[in-house]
């Protein structure tokens, strides 16, 4: 078995540059606390989702003009072809209108996090395919929900204290 020796100074110790590297890294780990990764994550993924959803309403289920004649009139479906009008644009609307506001609540809360964010990764592929020069923003939602999915909640949940609560093991 071979080592990795560390940089040192003549005495055989450590130098201070490999000291001061280590002291930092330590600052940055301490800093990025998986917990509060995953919980940074679920909220920087929840927000584009809800500010999108929240402009699609107009009261309690109740959809604004605008949110169904973008369906109608405006997103198109970019596939080999095309590109294609959605189908049944006024159901589209409101499928994804109301999963632009739960997705987001149940990533911030903590709860089906793993769910929702592949509902949310579901979402992303289907507004590549609408707006397909956006893809800088999409695969950055992308790598996030495959994230929280892979990851987890992290301990600042309601997945995590409910699988406590019964006993079972927190992946």
């Amino acid at each position: 078995m071979t080592s990795v020796s560390q940089p040192s100074s003549a005495g055989g110790t450590p130098s201070s540059v490999a000291r001061l590297a280590d002291k930092v890294e330590g600052l940055v780990r301490a800093a990025a606390v998986p917990s509060l990764v995953q919980l940074v994550l679920r909220f920087a993924l929840a927000v584009p989702f809800w500010k999108s959803g929240m402009l699609k309403w107009d009261g309690f289920l109740q959809l604004n003009d605008t949110a169904v004649s973008l369906f109608t009139d405006e997103f198109m479906l970019h596939l080999p072809g095309g590109p294609y009008p959605f189908p049944a644009p006024a159901v589209m609307a409101f499928l994804s209108g109301c999963a632009e506001i739960t997705f987001p609540v149940l990533l911030v809360l903590g709860f089906a996090t793993r769910f929702a964010a592949l509902g949310l990764l579901f979402m992303t592929l289907v507004v590549e395919l609408t707006v397909p020069d956006g893809w800088p923003i999409h695969i950055t939602w992308a790598a996030m929900a495959l994230a929280i999915m892979a990851g987890g909640p992290g301990r600042v949940s309601l997945d995590f204290l409910i699988r406590r609560a019964l006993g079972l093991p927190n992946p």
